[in-house]
């Protein structure tokens, strides 16, 4: 069966889009087949050309049901839902429906206040720090305030998604024939962390988690 992976969360402007392109790009770049699975009504189906993932339209309640039936009954596949903002029933379901759930954010205190809640909501969710800054007191502002979540809420932080231009190649109706080597770098990075959440052993992702954000923050002074 395929695995299912949700991007959601009730804040708009957190990059959930952008993230679930970025990480189906991923996983083609790693040997693994995805589609990328558009849920938000506001959004228009993009181009499939160029894309080595596949792009599945499931804007209404009926085409959601379809679309994860046959995703189940693919072996070796992963399924990312895009999520939209402020629909929080049509997140509960996505939520039910997932192996894995992902809550982006970004660095903002609205954002912080959004994802605490949504975390406290979904409680198999985990935070993604989105678009993230890479400038360093930026950076430090954020790690404090983040310090404050509830050590329940700390523990389900995965490591940061960087703020990168070439991101919004995915975005575009057709995409490049040659994406720039720092968004593949990006996109490969991002699913293999992901992909790591599938682990049975819970202290053992924890572990992983611990030592991805380690690696970032060491990383992140180039």
């Amino acid at each position: 069966m395929a695995d299912i992976i949700s991007v959601i969360g009730s804040k708009g402007g957190t990059g959930k889009t952008t993230l679930s392109h970025m990480l189906c790009h991923g996983l083609t770049l790693i040997g693994r087949r995805a589609v990328c699975v558009t849920t938000d009504e506001d959004r228009e189906p993009l181009s499939t050309k160029n894309r080595h993932y596949v792009l599945a339209d499931a804007r209404s309640p009926v085409a959601r049901e379809k679309v994860v039936a046959k995703l189940r009954e693919l072996k070796g596949w992963t399924g990312v839902l895009d999520g939209g903002a402020n629909r929080t029933e049509i997140d509960i379901s996505l939520y039910q429906l997932s192996d894995v759930v992902l809550l982006p954010f970004r660095d903002s205190p609205e954002d912080f206040r959004a994802v605490i809640r949504d975390l406290d909501l979904f409680p198999r969710a985990f935070a993604l720090p989105s678009q993230w800054p890479k400038n360093r007191f930026q950076q430090e502002a954020a790690r404090r305030h983040m310090e404050t979540w509830p050590e329940e809420f700390r523990d389900r932080l995965l490591p940061p998604v960087f703020s990168l231009s070439a991101s919004k190649q995915l975005l575009q109706h057709e995409v490049p024939e040659d994406i720039a080597s720092t968004l593949n770098n990006a996109c490969r990075t991002l699913a293999k962390q992901v992909l790591n959440l599938f682990e049975d052993d819970e202290e053992d992702v924890a572990d992983q988690l611990a030592q991805a954000r380690d690696a970032a923050e060491e990383g992140d002074d180039t």
